[in-house]
């Protein structure tokens, strides 16, 4: 019984709703990143470089020749997909692009001035501590 207690109160806490929130998130947003790589980005690439289909570029490594990626593995043939993999490294350049621009936004809206910890003595210059009411160097008084 306390254990089921102990993964209640674990379950409830802020971080993991916020985790779970997150990953719900990042898989519809990784959804957005892959049609906008496979149906806006990929076709005009595809276009410039001679109707290039990059979803459909494989290596066959079988002895038969198909047309394409589909009819291959309709086939059973092992076959190396590279276009697939070329798509995959624009969506995770893109996501990782995006993620980049968010963190450094959210660090620059959470970032805390620090407070000085140190001032300088009126008298002869020097380093002191905020705190200090007579300067180590000179003796002088320091102001509050």
């Amino acid at each position: 019984m306390n254990l089921l207690k102990e993964f209640r109160e674990f379950i409830a806490r802020g971080n993991v709703v916020d985790l779970a929130v997150g990953v719900i998130i990042g898989a519809s947003f990784g959804k957005i990143v892959t049609s906008l790589v496979n149906d806006i980005i990929m076709p005009p690439i595809g276009l410039i470089l001679g109707h290039v289909d990059f979803s459909n570029l494989f290596l066959d490594l079988s002895d038969k020749h198909y047309d394409s990626l589909a009819a291959a593995k309709a086939a059973g043939a092992p076959t190396i997909n590279y276009g697939l993999f070329i798509n995959a490294l624009i969506d995770f350049g893109i996501v990782a692009l995006v993620i980049f621009f968010i963190v450094q936004q959210v660090n620059r809206l959470t970032k805390k001035p620090l407070d000085p910890t140190t001032k300088e003595c009126l008298r002869c210059a020097s380093t002191i501590a905020v705190k200090a009411t007579k300067c180590p160097h000179c003796t002088a008084d320091i102001p509050a």
